[in-house]
């Protein structure tokens, strides 16, 4: 067994020891983010059964969930600016000074900006982002928090990451899933830390005050609990049609795509909710979320939708099936066409609500200008009253007044006035005076 004392060392030795061997360090460390850059680019942690390097990292190389967190993010941004890799090696940045700047680097200003925080300490270069990326020096007391700040908004391990901003694009490609942050404090007891809106509270309190005979003190662990087993019930009756009474269906759909209900109840089962991927060397992945229905054998190839022919797959060992039975460039082509459809369809249906609300708008202000109206003209029929006028032939006249809704009162009743006036032919009649009979 090696041993790792070195109290036998001399001052000199054992300072001339630890200096090597933190510039051993610094040289692993950028050749392990080059590996995990590398790893993350080949997606090799798939066939490895890992869902993500981020799960690989913490579960197949023991790191810790912040260490893992911390070096993939940097791997990625020294993919992206590879002189990184150098910086860190030689020991002009350290990890958490690359975690500081990786929000801000940009393709047009990485070499200056990581040339004047080479050789600088974590204050140093918070100093040097603050001087280039001022933010506002005072923030309110009292702030509404959004309701659901991006992934990349929390940092797990020292040197925080900003989130990054319209002026500070994130260039780290892909999503690392963020700490939870909920805590064992006791044997069975766990402590969960969350910030809730004005909606999510109001929906509580109003639980609470439905659950008052059942829960007469308002424990708001057990109205999550009950919460969360009607949640439960709701989504595993959408995903895999879980009910009390299942009942088979013998209606059959001609989508050779379609998965019957109790074939996904039986499947579901089968596989216990996981990912059923299991790597050469036997180890089966252990992803339970983001998980589908998969064809054991595809659709194009004759696969058919049977207990026996369906499995559970994550989406990423869905896709890397999909591309190991039919090659990657036909799978990215697919994806490409896709997401080209999605985007159209998303267009398409944007123009259509738009069209909709472009309707929807002039109706309104159609109702509107005929309720104008309507009003306008009602407002004359009391002078026309007071003038003598009948009821009917108040009403009447006062129609007349629709076109003119925006004029004075006055002007609206002289409007109406000629409604009451002699009748065609009574003015002839009138100047020639009465004829005598024949």
């Amino acid at each position: 067994m090696r041993a790792y004392s070195v109290s036998h060392l001399s001052d000199p030795d054992l300072l001339r020891g630890l200096a090597s061997l933190v510039a051993q360090d610094r040289v692993t460390t950028a050749t392990l983010l080059a590996h995990l850059a590398e790893v993350d680019a080949r997606r090799l942690y798939l066939p490895a059964a890992y869902p993500s390097l981020y799960a690989y990292c913490v579960h197949e190389l023991r790191l810790s969930e912040d260490a893992a967190y911390k070096r993939i993010q940097a791997a990625r941004v020294a993919r992206q600016f590879p002189v990184i890799f150098a910086a860190l090696a030689d020991g002009r940045l350290h990890l958490t000074g690359v975690g500081l700047l990786a929000p801000y680097l940009t393709p047009a200003n990485a070499g200056d900006l990581l040339a004047a925080a080479a050789h600088k300490t974590k204050s140093e270069i918070e100093e040097l982002l603050a001087r280039r990326f001022p933010r506002p020096e005072t923030m309110a007391l009292v702030e509404v928090l959004p309701a659901s700040p991006p992934p990349a908004a929390e940092q797990l391990a020292p040197g925080r990451v900003e989130a990054p901003g319209p002026e500070r694009p994130q260039l780290a490609p892909g999503q690392v899933a963020p700490r939870v942050k909920l805590a064992p404090v006791a044997p069975e007891r766990f402590l969960l830390q969350l910030t809730i809106g004005r909606s999510t509270q109001d929906k509580l309190r109003h639980a609470q005050e439905l659950l008052g005979h059942q829960l007469p003190s308002g424990d708001l662990a057990q109205v999550l609990d009950h919460a969360l087993d009607a949640l439960i019930q709701q989504l595993e009756r959408r995903k895999f049609a879980a009910t009390p009474r299942p009942r088979r269906s013998n209606h059959s759909s001609p989508n050779p795509r379609h998965i019957p209900a109790h074939v996904k109840r039986r499947v579901w089962e089968r596989d216990r909710g996981q990912c059923t991927f299991v790597s050469e060397a036997g180890r089966r992945c252990a992803a339970r979320k983001l998980l589908e229905f998969d064809h054991v054998e595809e659709v194009a190839r004759g696969g058919r939708a049977s207990v026996a022919g369906i499995q559970l797959r994550c989406r990423a060992h869905n896709q890397y099936g999909a591309e190991c039975a039919f090659g990657a460039e036909f799978m990215r082509h697919k994806r490409q066409e896709a997401r080209r459809t999605a985007v159209a369809r998303r267009q398409e249906t944007a123009a259509r609500a738009s069209d909709d609300a472009r309707a929807a708008e002039q109706a309104r202000r159609e109702a509107a200008k005929e309720a104008r109206a309507r009003a306008a003209a009602e407002e004359v029929i009391t002078p026309l009253r007071l003038l003598g006028f009948r009821a009917d032939e108040a009403c009447h006249a006062a129609a007349l007044c629709k076109t003119i809704p925006d004029a004075s009162l006055e002007q609206r009743v002289r409007r109406a006035l000629p409604y009451f006036g002699p009748r065609p032919g009574t003015c002839a009649r009138a100047a020639t005076g009465p004829q005598s009979p024949p």
